[in-house]
């Protein structure tokens, strides 16, 4: 059986990069050497692992990733620190049109 991470590390800059693999500790290496210089990780060097989900699928695998590029840096960070519980009040939409903000 295979086994896929979704990972997120965080960059020098303070930035999240969202990725999946099947390697992780080969793949930390290659975003810190620095081996394709168009990556979005090579001038943000060093990287370091903030989190880390593991997968038998490798649909799974990318559906996650997809979704966790998608979100917002508080998401990130909720996930990073484990506070699942956050993601639905970070989901919730803010504006003012939204029918369950409108006060008329």
């Amino acid at each position: 059986m295979n086994t896929y991470y979704v990972y997120i590390v965080k960059c020098k800059d303070d930035s999240y990069y969202t990725g999946v693999t099947n390697n992780i500790e080969r793949r930390i290496a290659e975003h810190n050497s620095g081996l394709v210089k168009n990556s979005y990780t090579f001038s943000r060097r060093p990287v370091e692992l903030m989190f880390i989900y593991q997968f038998n699928d490798i649909n799974q695998a990318i559906a996650f990733e997809k979704q966790l590029k998608g979100w917002s840096r508080k998401k990130k960070e909720a996930v990073i620190s484990g506070d699942w519980d956050i993601l639905k009040v970070l989901a919730e939409c803010k504006n003012e049109s939204h029918f369950g903000n409108n006060k008329n």
